[in-house]
């Protein structure tokens, strides 16, 4: 156990220097105290922004294999706590200062992880593949799964770009679906969600200014009366929960689970 927790360690290092947690690790859910003018920020938008010739910035990261934490087999997972209650322990475990950077990361990680579901919704987190799809298929009471990614081709080293709607945005009518976001911590965690009938998914062409082309995955929640008031989204787009749908794209390395046909 004690040898892969150290790689991750020495990766949680090297995506700090990195800024690989500010890139991809936005808490859609939840309070987040990123500053407002960030501009990872720039993934969400309104509902009626959805259609051919829409122009709008989008920041999408660059994930970079060397920094990315991997996902750990059932195995290994199920060896290590994952509780705040033992962060203390895990700190000491991997030798990390209490108080550091990746240390507060994990701390945030392991809180919301530990919240509880809003009214309707299903939330989880995982660090296994294994632990991911029974989890998933648990919630949809199925067995077969089909897992929507956003795909980026020739990324630019311009992370926020003015990008173009290339074509109508397709909606992908499922009655159903979970969304799986990447968290801060030594080695993967999804942190999976969903609320049945209350979510759209749709895949959207986009052209960047810099020439590059990204397939993008993204979610609109056409129920927001549960969300937290200090929801970052609402202080990017305006609007209180329960106002109106909020739409987000997904990183390249999040995963949209829907029922496989």
């Amino acid at each position: 156990m004690l040898y892969f927790l150290y790689n991750a360690r020495e990766i949680m290092d090297k995506s700090q220097k990195t800024d690989h947690y500010e890139e991809n690790h936005i808490d859609i859910y939840g309070k987040n105290d990123i500053n407002d003018l960030d501009p990872a920020l720039n993934v969400f938008f309104h509902v009626n922004d959805l259609y051919l010739g829409k122009r709008m910035p989008i920041y999408f990261a660059v994930n970079d294999p060397s920094t990315t934490p991997r996902l750990l087999t059932r195995e290994q997972s199920d060896s290590i706590p994952f509780s705040s209650k033992r962060l203390a322990y895990l700190l000491e475990l991997i030798s990390l200062a209490a108080g550091s950077p990746q240390a507060l990361a994990m701390e945030q990680t392991l809180k919301q992880c530990e919240l509880e579901a809003t009214p309707g919704e299903t939330r989880f987190c995982a660090s296994s593949l294994e632990s991911m799809l029974d989890l998933t298929c648990g919630i949809m009471g199925m067995d077969k799964l089909k897992a929507l990614t956003t795909n980026i081709h020739n990324l630019s080293n311009t992370l926020l770009q003015e990008y173009t709607f290339l074509k109508e945005p397709m909606e992908i009518n499922v009655s159903d679906m979970v969304a799986c976001h990447t968290m801060a911590y030594p080695y993967a965690v999804y942190y999976c969600h969903g609320q049945k009938g209350y979510n759209r998914v749709f895949e959207i062409s986009l052209g960047g200014e810099s020439g590059n082309i990204v397939d993008a995955i993204a979610v609109c929640h056409m129920d927001t009366s549960n969300w937290d008031s200090d929801h970052v989204a609402f202080r990017v787009l305006g609007g209180q929960p329960g106002s109106s749908p909020v739409c987000h794209f997904l990183p390249a390395d999040n995963i949209v689970w829907i029922p496989s046909p």
